[in-house]
Order: structure tokens, then sequence, then C-alpha cells
């Protein structure tokens, strides 16, 4: 029976690798810099991914506040007429 490629008992030659090629995971930009200077560079990561944000317009910004707002009100009064029904059942089952 033929074993499937990298299996336990025989492993490939590319999991084999020696000591020496392993990379180790001190140094790089985050490595030497102190605090402050990974604080700036937490900083200037946070204002690239904001310049990548697709804003809407103000036409659309108005039109996603206003379903959010007729929503709320929606549910608001839904949970109003319920609580006002379970309170008079209440009422009505326990005097």
């Amino acid at each position: 029976m033929t074993d499937a490629v990298g299996s336990i008992d025989m492993p490939d030659a590319e999991d084999e690798a020696p000591e020496s090629k392993k990379k180790s995971r001190k140094g790089g930009k985050r490595g030497k810099k102190g605090p402050l200077g990974r604080l700036a560079l937490f900083y200037r990561q946070i204002v690239a991914e904001l310049r990548k944000v697709v804003w809407p317009t103000r036409s659309q910004l108005t039109t996603y506040t206003s379903v959010v707002i007729v929503f709320v009100v929606v549910m608001i009064g839904l949970v109003t007429v319920l609580d006002i029904g379970f309170a008079r059942v209440v009422k009505y089952v326990f005097g």
C-alpha cells in the first residue's frame, strides 16, 4: 500500500528542514522599537486604514439615519404594545 505524501510514516524531505534554515522571530520592524515607536506605528496604521474606507455621501447618510430612526420608533411601539398587553393579562389573571 502506498502512503500519502507527507504522512507520519514517511516524511518528505521538506519536513526535515535543518535548524539553520528556520527563521527566528526576533527583530523585524517591531523588535527594535520602544513603546513610543510601537504606538506611533499603530497610529500610522490606523490612519492608513481609515484612508481606505469608502465613506457614504450626505444623502446616503441621511437615508440610512432615517431608516434606523424609523425602525427604532416602530420597535419601541411594538414593545410598548406588548408590555401593556402583558400587563393587562397579568392584572386580569392575578387581580
